[in-house]
């Protein structure tokens, strides 16, 4: 248990909070505590009945069943890693911009699941974050199951495939697809490289609330200079998902 507490205190605030919240709150659905309709995300209970506490519950409740317990695992395995690897390699000593990297893809997940009928944010949310580090990690190499190995800019699609194949669907992948575009579209491509204005950028309230540990202008701070672009960062040869 120690070790477990030593490893727990040791993972960055937004990824132990995301996930401890995940974990208990689904257990808590599990076990009966409330009842699945309660926590989903309706339309009509939503915006009629001012039921607001549905687009948080949405995002942290996922209903384990004989079916979906496997998946829900792989959503807490690549939540804890990519996540881990954005919060302490691109952000690394600056939570009020990771902050609003998860709050930019939840509000504009919300508005896709309202208008889709997505009951659930859990899946495009993993994803968004997974497929921001691709995209800023491109050519690292990664190994998912089976010894294929590829570049991390391909993980999102195997992934779509992967799951398309395994569990049928793929609508929540591509939506999380695009929840990660969206955001790396506007805060990274868009400026950076195609010379654009810089449309988005991290409210000055965040900095705030979770002040940045270290100097590093210019990073969607108000008044800053250009934008510091991603940082590559040597994670060696991948993972195997699923392997030893």
């Amino acid at each position: 248990m120690s070790d477990f507490g030593t490893w727990y205190r040791s993972v960055p605030l937004f990824t132990r909070s995301w996930l401890s919240v995940t974990v208990v709150f689904t257990l808590l659905g599990r076990f009966g505590f409330f009842k699945a309709h309660q926590a989903i995300l309706l339309y009509e209970p939503f915006i009629k009945n001012f039921q607001i506490w549905r687009p948080f519950t949405a995002l942290f409740y996922y209903p384990l069943t004989p079916s979906t317990g496997f998946h829900f695992l792989l959503n807490c395995y690549f939540l804890y890693n990519y996540s881990l690897r954005l919060e302490t390699g691109q952000f690394d000593g600056r939570p009020a911009d990771y902050f609003f990297l998860l709050f930019f893809n939840w509000v504009v997940s919300l508005i896709i699941a309202l208008a889709l009928e997505i009951p659930l944010l859990m899946d495009p949310m993993v994803l968004s974050v997974l497929y921001i580090w691709c995209q800023l990690n491109k050519d690292v190499v990664v190994s998912f199951w089976f010894g294929s190995r590829f570049k991390a800019m391909y993980l999102p699609w195997v992934l779509l495939a992967f799951n398309s194949i395994v569990i049928g669907g793929g609508i929540m992948e591509l939506v999380g697809i695009l929840i990660g575009h969206i955001y790396y579209f506007l805060m990274f491509k868009y400026p950076q490289e195609m010379g654009g204005p810089q449309l988005i950028s991290t409210p000055g309230i965040f900095y705030s609330w979770f002040p940045s540990q270290r100097m590093n202008p210019g990073f969607g701070q108000p008044g800053g200079g250009t934008n510091v672009g991603p940082r590559r960062h040597n994670w060696g040869q991948g993972h195997v998902l699923g392997g030893h």
